[in-house]
């Protein structure tokens, strides 16, 4: 008796569960994109250079020996920027083994989000600071100088020079 009385208080939390999770899923808005609904890369700070300019970027990939390369082609509103001091927040990532950094990856989409586990090309910035910075959880931004790159097939579009937090 007991048995089949925990048995019957299992489903029911089972049950009631999956009823909890119907009605969670019955109040999402239907008109949400993908990226919407799931999230968002990290927003410019003021005055800053939203993600969605640099990946305008469009990418040229070939393929030799099973290797692929890439080169951009700009958009005209990216070549403007070009060699400008520009500023824009993201998620650093280390290069160096150390506490504070001056050669990171500043990245558009938090990199533990499974969506973006390489990012592409337009959405990332290597960047070399003036004086190391600390590295911390969240968005980060930064101000420097913008070099277009990429056509040598390096995979590397942009970097950001004479960088400093902001």
């Amino acid at each position: 008796m007991l048995l089949i009385g925990r048995t019957i208080l299992a489903i029911g939390l089972v049950t009631a569960g999956f009823g909890a999770g119907s009605a969670v899923l019955a109040q999402r808005p239907s008109n949400l994109q993908p990226g919407e609904s799931v999230w968002k890369p990290a927003a410019a700070p003021p005055g800053g250079i939203p993600w969605s300019v640099l990946e305008s970027t469009k990418e040229i990939q070939r393929q030799a020996a099973g290797i692929i390369y890439s080169r951009p082609a700009f958009s005209p509103r990216v070549k403007a920027l070009a060699s400008k001091r520009i500023k824009v927040s993201g998620y650093v990532m280390p290069l160096q083994n150390t506490a504070k950094q001056t050669h990171f990856v500043l990245l558009a989409y938090p990199p533990d989000c499974p969506f973006h586990l390489n990012p592409a090309p337009t959405q990332f910035i290597e960047v070399k600071t003036t004086s190391p910075i600390a590295v911390k959880q969240g968005v980060q931004s930064f101000e420097g100088t913008l070099i277009l790159s990429g056509q040598d097939e390096s995979g590397i579009f942009y970097s950001l020079r004479a960088g400093r937090e902001i």
